[in-house]
C-alpha cells in the first residue's frame, strides 16, 4: 500500500493528550489527529489551552485521579510527562521520582482502558535517554514491552525548524501485532538517533529505528522573529550592568559584527555570574521563568549602539513555532511559562505528518482487514 496520498485520512484519527499544558501538542497534531480528551493539573496552563481549543474535552485534574475506563477508545495517546527528574539541569533523580514518575500513572491509565490505543508517544528531555547510562529509559522501554508494544526513541531538535535549540526525545510505541511498513523503519541509525540512543538500542530487544525524512533547511533565524517595532529597550544603566556580565571572549565576538541580534542566558561559572551569548542565529532552549537566570535576554548591536531587553512574549511564542493568533496570558511570567514548558509546534507537526499519520493509516488498514477476515470466518461457519 502506498502512503504518499494520505489526504483522505485526515481527521479520521483521534487522540488523547496527557500533560497537555498550554495545548501546543493538540494544536500541532490537529491536521492529522483530533484530540478528544486532554488533561493537565496547572490552572494557568489550562486557561491557555481552553482559550485556544474546545474546552469541553479538557479535564483539569491530577493524572492520579484519571481512570482509563472513563476514556474513549482512540488511535493515539500522547504524554509529554514532567521532565524535572530527568533533566540534566536538575537533580536527575530518575524515572521513579515524584514528578517524572507520573509517567507510570499514564501507563496505569492505559492499562485501565477497555481498548488500549495501538499507538503511543512519550516526549521528554534528552536526559530521559542519556542519564544513568540509559537505565531510566531502559526501565520504561521494558514496561512498554510488557504491555504488548514495541518501541524506539528518536531525538528531534527544534533548531531544524525554528531558531531555538531545543532537543527532545520522542518515544514512539506501537502494538507488536502491527506489520510496520518498511519505509517507516531503517536497519541502522539515522539523523534522528544520537549517540545516547544508539547506546541504549544495543542493550534492548525489539528496538525500532524509526525512519523520517530529513526536513528542509530552516528558513528563519533569530533576526526574523524579533518585534523590531517595539521600543522598550533597557535603560543605559541596565544595559551597562548586563554588559559587565558578558565574558570577554563573547564581547570580542560581538564586536566583530556591525549589525547582529543574539540571545544570552545568565549562568554561574566559577562562582561568578555571567551572561553567555550565542552567535549562530539561534536562541538557547527556552525554560520556565523561575527567576532572571531562567529568562533569555536579547542583545542587539547596530554600529556602535547596543540595546538589551528580555525577549518579548510574542517572540518567545515565535521561538516555539506558535502563530501570532495563538492566545497567551497577559502576565509576562505566565505566558513565558506557557511557552517555555511546552513542545515546539513544527517539531510535533512534522512527526505527526511524517510518521504518526502513516502508522495510524497502517493500523487502521490492518484492523479493517482483520475484521473482514473475522466476518468471513463467521459467515463460513454460520456464527
Amino acid at each position: 500500500m502506498s502512503y504518499n496520498n494520505t489526504k483522505k485520512y485526515l481527521y479520521n484519527y483521534i487522540a488523547l493528550d496527557f500533560f497537555a499544558g498550554s495545548g501546543l501538542v493538540s494544536y500541532s497534531i490537529r491536521p492529522y489527529f483530533k484530540v478528544v480528551w486532554a488533561n493537565d493539573i496547572c490552572q494557568k496552563k489550562a486557561e491557555v489551552y481552553i482559550s485556544n481549543h474546545d474546552k469541553k474535552h479538557f479535564h483539569l485534574d491530577s493524572i492520579e485521579n484519571i481512570h482509563g475506563k472513563d476514556l474513549p477508545a482512540v488511535d493515539l495517546s500522547w504524554a509529554s510527562f514532567p521532565c524535572q527528574d530527568l533533566s540534566l539541569a536538575g537533580k536527575t533523580e530518575g524515572i521513579n521520582a515524584k514528578r517524572s514518575g507520573l509517567v507510570w500513572q499514564w501507563l496505569r491509565v492505559m492499562d485501565e482502558m477497555p481498548q488500549k490505543p495501538d499507538l503511543l508517544v512519550a516526549e521528554n528531555v534528552e536526559g530521559f535517554i542519556s542519564s544513568a547510562k540509559g537505565e531510566h529509559y531502559k526501565i520504561f522501554h521494558m514496561e512498554l514491552e510488557k504491555r504488548g508494544y514495541i518501541a524506539g526513541a528518536i531525538l528531534l531538535d527544534a533548531a531544524n525548524w525554528i531558531p531555538q535549540s531545543r532537543p527532545r526525545i520522542f518515544v514512539i510505541a506501537i502494538k507488536s501485532d502491527i506489520n510496520i511498513p518498511k519505509n517507516l523503519i531503517s536497519e541502522t541509525p539515522s539523523w534522528v538517533h544520537n549517540e545516547s540512543i544508539k547506546r541504549v538500542s544495543k542493550i534492548l530487544k525489539n528496538w525500532i529505528f524509526w525512519y523520517m525524512p530529513s526536513p528542509p533547511s530552516r528558513e528563519k533565524n533569530l533576526m526574523d522573529i524579533i518585534e523590531w517595532d517595539d521600543t522598550k529597550w533597557d535603560s543605559e544603566e541596565k544595559t551597562q550592568r548586563l554588559f559587565e556580565l558578558i565574558p570577554a571572549r563573547h564581547l570580542i565576538k560581538l564586536n566583530e559584527y556591525d549589525t547582529i541580534a543574539v540571545t544570552g542566558y545568565k549562568r554561574t561559572r566559577n562562582n561568578k555570574q555571567t551572561l553567555e551569548l550565542r552567535f549562530d542565529g539561534t536562541a538557547g532552549c527556552l525554560r520556565t521563568p523561575q527567576g532572571g537566570s531562567s529568562r533569555q535576554f536579547l542583545i542587539y548591536k547596530k554600529g556602535q549602539e547596543y540595546y538589551t531587553r528580555l525577549l518579548l512574549i510574542r517572540e518567545v511564542a515565535r521561538l516555539m513555532g506558535v502563530p501570532d493568533t495563538y492566545k497567551l496570558p497577559k502576565k509576562y511570567n505566565d505566558a513565558y511559562k506557557a511557552m517555555g514548558d511546552a513542545v515546539a509546534v513544527p517539531v510535533v507537526n512534522y512527526l505527526a505528518k511524517s510518521l504518526l499519520l502513516p502508522l495510524a493509516v497502517t493500523i487502521k488498514c490492518q484492523r479493517e482487514r482483520e475484521e473482514q477476515n473475522d466476518s468471513l470466518i463467521s459467515e463460513a461457519y454460520g456464527l
